[in-house]
């Protein structure tokens, strides 16, 4: 972690990334002194951490108690989904003729492919769900909206948590959502936006275990 960072920063970051991973499950109460023992650090940052992530929901803090760390609702994995899914066909639709960034973009799928495959094998549920969601991330950028960027930019936490419950559930689906992978890149490389489409629909919703409601 970057030394620049103030100590409440360190605690926001390092907490945050505790609840995504699920080394914090939801439903656990965390108290300030338990988390400040952890980092080796007084309970101030900590208590700010605490905050900032009250007001994103990802904890809900009860004075004297301590912090509970927020569940999945009901209905998140199926809200974020649907968001994913307009952003990430829209992002293909906007680049899809433009063989230049369709080459490039592929060359960097590749590789992102080739590192899952050695997470899948090797690594850790955190490792392979930040390597997922960065496999996602290089779609949404080549189609080139800052707005829409940002906006996924939001969801990336939830989705790296929503993977990590996932594969937490079902580990021996791993190397089916790499070979899944694999198949929206080639999508990509054959311009085939229709194809992704319901591909990263099918995908999305088999990782999470959502019902399949086949063709948008």
């Amino acid at each position: 972690m970057s030394k620049s960072y103030s100590a409440s920063e360190q605690a926001y970051v390092t907490v945050k990334e505790m609840i995504v991973t699920g080394e914090l499950p939801g439903g656990e109460l965390v108290s300030e002194g338990d988390i400040a023992g952890r980092m080796e650090m007084s309970r101030t940052p900590v208590r700010e951490a605490f905050l900032r992530l009250q007001v994103e929901g990802w904890m809900r803090l009860y004075p004297k108690r301590g912090a509970l760390v927020v569940s999945i609702a009901p209905g998140e994995a199926e809200h974020v989904v649907s968001a994913r899914w307009l952003v990430e066909t829209g992002s293909v639709r906007a680049f899809a003729a433009d063989e230049r960034i369709r080459e490039h973009l592929v060359v960097q799928l590749r590789a992102n492919l080739e590192r899952q495959g050695q997470i899948a094998a090797t690594g850790t549920r955190a490792e392979f769900s930040a390597a997922d969601a960065d496999f996602h991330r290089l779609i949404v950028r080549a189609g080139g909206n800052p707005l829409l960027d940002a906006f996924y930019d939001g969801l990336r936490e939830r989705q790296r948590r929503m993977t990590t419950h996932s594969l937490e559930r079902d580990p021996d689906q791993l190397s089916r959502i790499v070979d899944e992978h694999r198949v929206l890149a080639d999508s990509i490389e054959a311009a085939d936006v229709d194809g992704f489409a319901t591909a990263v629909d099918a995908h999305m919703r088999r990782t999470h275990g959502l019902n399949d409601r086949g063709t948008r």
